[in-house]
């Protein structure tokens, strides 16, 4: 069974030449990030991916997290990776160096994520939802809250988990019924049961952080009545260590279709007289603080699409390779041959291969993005930066989680019987994409956002413009690009129209336009990727024309206009159903269902 290899050349690629790296490192703050540092992280990083964490990968599907009397053990070798993990200083990489992070750019530690969740998904979320906590924290937290948990948190000694959901509270927030009732020493008693709690409990750690989301005795119905509260495991002695055991316990972890690994647990809160909290921020504000940790978090759902699909990818790839079968079509009485040299399995890779390379440009360009909104001293350059991070989040979410279930599923045929065949490796790859799509926001709630929030509300600002960059992008596909450069206009007229029917009917039609939010989603996820990929075309022209005979750039060549030719021309019919196919989704009554 094939091993994780992180994708180096493609990755040092896209954050040089796409995502302008000499440009992020030069912002404030970012210095440290040399070229000499930035290419020993990669390597390290891909070492650790490989070596570490890839191998655990099939353990924590086989042997997962197991609960017995409120305690988690987790699959076997997961403490001994995460102890070295922390040791290595790789929990840190993009935090503030004030609590004892690196505070290295978010590009380089979104292409250190991607190598995690590539080789290994299930361990790669307790991490990441230890730098949700984080970020909440650095943002809303009090000064003796950040003291108390930040450093532990950053150096990765401690996890952090985000509570919100619970039985009656799914993707409705206001529905939440965990209380905090005040003791009156500045803490609070917590009370209710939080499910779907990843990492809420485990053995990796001598604690757990948890921030969840409660009302207290007067708090206003609906969302603009929740609050959040930093309710740790084991409450802190004078010193900071973990002293007496706090009331909050596991009572459960779920058995799923995927991510076995990681353990996803029932928490109860207060059965035994309450779990004390402290508030972070504003009574009352608890939703937008905890949207600081879902922000993050989308995006790095967006990367473990990502992350599965190159896995997956990888998988079919050595196996068409490896395996044979038939004869090559059009020779006659022919050898047996590797089914790499079948048509359709070219095209199953291609498709593959070509999704990957454009979610990977269009991940890293937007955090890219996300740096100059936190870093740029010029202050146009910031808000530019924070918008397209906004409206592309719920893309990278959206659509790469979506296309990692496809390639997932490609990856099984190009398998044929033998992917359905647990033994090969190629089914785990399906069965744990298939969450991403789902948690930290479904594609819908995505797609809603994406169409409201950061369309419909700003009558399309942010997006008239990016699409004006794409346009500009396209000129540059001409001479032997110019059959690309056709495709990725006719797809931009396609965005642009679909975008000029959501602002003119958002608020006239809501119906209609939220029937073709996901489609929209979709589109601009393919016009944005393939945006990307013809950038690449153009360096990649430049680099051949240059005398560069590295076979990397006739590949990015192929793959570019493989995207171009089976999936930028998607763009018209997907633009047609959003303006003109909500009929079809509406009129049907619900009795005929």
């Amino acid at each position: 069974m094939s091993e994780y290899v992180a994708p180096l050349k493609d990755i040092r690629f896209v954050m040089q030449d796409l995502a302008d790296l000499d440009r992020v490192v030069a912002l404030p703050g970012c210095e440290e990030a040399t070229p000499d540092v930035v290419d020993a992280i990669l390597e390290e990083a891909a070492k650790f991916a490989g070596a570490v964490l890839s191998p655990l990968n099939r353990v924590g599907d086989q042997d997962g997290a197991k609960w017995k009397d409120t305690v988690v053990t987790t699959s076997p070798g997961f403490k001994e990776a995460y102890r070295q993990f922390v040791d290595n200083g790789w929990n840190g990489l993009g935090c503030d160096p004030e609590f004892g992070g690196q505070g290295l750019p978010k590009l380089l530690s979104t292409a250190v994520s991607e190598m995690w969740k590539a080789a290994n998904h299930a361990f790669s979320l307790c991490p990441m939802l230890t730098q949700g906590a984080i970020e909440a924290l650095m943002i809303a937290g009090t000064d003796e809250q950040k003291a108390a948990y930040l450093p532990n948190l950053v150096s990765g000694e401690w996890t952090g988990t985000m509570n919100l959901t619970e039985p009656s509270a799914g993707s409705d927030l206001a529905a939440v019924r965990t209380r905090a009732e005040p003791v009156g020493d500045g803490t609070y008693k917590v009370f209710g049961q939080k499910i779907f709690i990843t990492y809420g409990e485990h053995d990796m750690t001598d604690n757990i952080v948890h921030l969840v989301l409660a009302r207290t005795p007067n708090a206003p119905e609906g969302v603009k009545g929740i609050s959040l509260f930093v309710v740790p495991k084991f409450l802190l002695k004078a010193d900071g260590t973990p002293g007496e055991r706090n009331d909050v316990y596991c009572v459960s972890i779920e058995h799923k279709l995927g991510i076995h690994g990681s353990p996803t647990a029932v928490l109860a809160f207060g059965d035994n007289g309450g779990a004390i909290g402290t508030l972070v921020g504003e009574e009352n504000r608890g939703l937008e603080y905890m949207f600081i940790m879902m922000n993050a978090a989308r995006f790095n759902v967006g990367l473990e699409g990502l992350g599965d699909a190159e896995r997956a990818y990888q998988r079919a790839a050595v196996y068409a390779k490896e395996r044979v079968q038939g004869t090559e079509v059009g020779v006659r009485g022919g050898p047996k041959v590797p089914i790499i040299k079948h048509p359709d399995v070219r095209r199953m890779l291609m498709s593959m291969r070509s999704r990957i390379e454009a979610m990977r440009a269009l991940a890293y360009v937007t955090a890219a993005a996300q740096d100059n909104a936190h870093a740029n001293p010029d202050e146009v350059e910031r808000k530019k930066g924070q918008a397209f991070a906004e409206l592309m989040i719920p893309v990278v979410k959206g659509w790469s989680t979506e296309s990692a279930i496809d390639i997932a599923s490609l990856g099984v045929q190009v398998h044929g019987g033998m992917g359905y065949i647990e033994e090969t490796g190629a089914a785990q790859h399906l069965r744990d994409a298939r969450i991403t799509a789902i948690y930290e926001g479904t594609t819908a709630i995505q797609a809603n956002d994406l169409i409201g929030r950061k369309i419909a509300r700003e009558k399309g600002l942010t997006i008239l413009a990016v699409i004006a960059d794409m346009r500009a992008a396209a000129t540059r596909l001409d001479g032997d690009l110019a059959q690309i450069g056709a495709r990725q206009n006719a797809a931009i007229d396609a965005l642009e129209k679909a975008v000029a029917w959501i602002v003119a009917n958002f608020s006239g039609e809501p119906r209609a336009v939220h029937a073709g939010a996901v489609p929209f989603l979709y589109l601009l996820g393919i016009v944005a990727g393939g945006w990307q990929m013809g950038r690449a075309a153009v360096i990649a022209r430049a680099r051949i024309a240059a005398g560069d005979g590295d076979p990397f750039w006739a590949a990015k060549l192929a793959t570019t206009r493989f995207f171009a030719d089976h999936f930028l021309v998607q763009a018209a019919g997907l633009a047609e159903s959003i303006v003109a196919g909500a009929g079809g989704v509406l009129e049907m009554a619900d009795d005929c269902f």
